[in-house]
């Protein structure tokens, strides 16, 4: 069921932007107090609209209410929670040190707001991935327009009410809208930009802010390998892998887009899979309440077209493929002898097939991850630790988890983003917090300094104190 969709206006996108513009610099002057407090009265309208968060997730794609409670409310309150308290050190001056050529002076860094900012989320966790680093661009003491995904059409009607009842437009406004308002936001010059989604238009984004030196946070994604080696424990490991890769219908930038298994576990962690899926969402997922459903016709005809196309190229399914054109429904996948030049292996999935691909020597696991982008995240499943120093450093991704999966985006105390094609930038926590501030390096001259000692004219004696301070400092 779609909610109908009003979307914003290039006029009122333009009266938005001139009265934050107008805005911005008195709310980067607020205190730590200050900002805490929208912080706490954000928090308590979130929790206000949780039922309506609930109802509208499940009409735009059959999410149940505990996965927007797990997924969505709790990732951005406990954001929120971390930020109140750590917000006032965060902001502190941070006093450095200063070289002995420059003695007399004191040094440090200042945290002051970029200023006007544009968040730009996708569908998949459509109030996560726009409210979780709205807590960071509000700590930092930034204005900010944000623009939701026009898929998740209920959700946005809900999340405009949550935004609206807690901030003023001039501070914090959402507008709504497709490719239009999408490419006039752009247009606009702002100071950050935080974009999630895919590769292809990360690089649209940056090459708008570029025409601005605006500076951006791209967290995109790619295909995150998951490794099982010889030593793995698959009774012990299973739940984990299927939880991460068939929550949300696959449909997560974390989530394992692959696996890749030594020979001697293939057969365990297959029977180990399907046991598990029909534990899950029983064994029509299509009739269980805890399975979602893909976002739009668009992504399911893209994900069948990839299946087709992979088995047409010897791939076998050798669990799940039922489809529900109707629903946009795809079931829980596995996919055996997936060929490397199949759309299965070329693209990132983002939904709910899984391909495995079996590996015999650990170097055979580098050169099918290391023939690809950089991915977002990295898993590997070892009881050996030699295997997991060899996997890691032999490799590289934006961030890896040993024996688990995607919960390292939990940890406000860990950086979270990719690396080159999988992202630009981090996010989270203190991470956050810094990457819609600027570091305004401070320096201060008490006495005199060194320096005056070896202007021009550069005499012999001073010639000598060049050389020596070359020598020794």
């Amino acid at each position: 069921m779609v909610a109908e969709f009003n979307e914003t206006s290039i006029a009122e996108l333009k009266d938005i932007y001139t009265c934050q513009q107008a805005c911005f610099r008195q709310v980067g002057k607020t205190k730590a107090s200050e900002r805490i407090d929208k912080l706490k009265k954000f928090q308590k309208v979130i929790f206000q609209f949780r039922k309506e968060l609930q109802e509208a997730m499940y009409k735009d794609y059959h999410k149940p209410p505990a996965e927007v409670d797990l997924t969505e409310i709790y990732p951005v309150v406990s954001e929120i929670r971390f930020a109140i308290k750590h917000l006032k050190n965060w902001m502190k001056p941070n006093r450095v040190e200063s070289p002995i050529t420059m003695i007399g002076s004191s040094s440090w860094v200042r945290y002051e707001p970029k200023g006007m900012c544009l968040i730009i989320a996708p569908w998949n966790y459509p109030m996560q991935l726009l409210f979780a680093p709205l807590v960071s661009a509000i700590a930092a003491g930034n204005t900010v327009i944000l623009k939701p995904s026009e898929y998740t059409s209920n959700t946005v009607k809900v999340m405009k009410k949550i935004i609206t009842k807690t901030f003023e437009e001039k501070e914090i406004a959402i507008v709504e809208g497709g490719v239009e308002v999408a490419s006039a936001l752009l247009e606009m010059k702002f100071n950050h930009i935080f974009f999630t989604g895919a590769p292809e238009i990360g690089k649209i984004v940056m090459k708008a802010a570029a025409q601005h030196l605006c500076s951006v946070t791209l967290e995109l994604g790619g295909k995150s390998p998951t490794i099982i080696d010889e030593t793995a424990n698959i009774s012990t490991i299973i739940s984990r892998i299927t939880w991460a890769k068939f929550v949300n219908a696959g449909q997560i930038c974390i989530a394992p887009d692959y696996a890749i298994v030594h020979e001697s576990k293939k057969e365990e962690l297959i029977q180990g899979l399907t046991d598990q899926i029909k534990k899950h969402y029983g064994e029509e997922a299509i009739d269980s309440k805890d399975y979602l459903r893909i976002i739009n016709a668009k992504h399911f005809k893209r994900l069948r077209g990839y299946l087709q196309n992979s088995v047409q190229q010897g791939a076998k399914v050798i669990y799940g493929g039922e489809m529900n054109e109707k629903e946009n429904y795809i079931s829980p996948t596995l996919v055996d002898e997936v060929p490397m030049d199949s759309d299965l292996m070329t693209h990132e999935i983002f939904g709910p097939i899984f391909p495995i691909i079996t590996y015999k020597d650990k170097q055979e696991v580098l050169d099918i991850i290391n023939a690809k982008e950089k991915p977002l995240a990295l898993y590997i499943y070892s009881g050996s630790k030699k295997n997991t120093r060899y996997f890691i450093e032999n490799t590289s991704a934006g961030g890896t988890c040993i024996n688990m999966s995607a919960v390292h985006v939990g940890n406000p105390n860990l950086p979270f983003g990719g690396v080159n094609n999988s992202g630009i930038g981090k996010s989270r926590g203190h991470y956050g917090f810094i990457e819609f501030t600027n570091e305004r390096s401070m320096f201060k001259q008490k006495l005199p300094s060194a320096i005056e000692f070896m202007t021009p004219p550069y005499t012999n004696f001073k010639q000598k104190l060049i050389d020596w301070t070359l020598k020794y400092f």
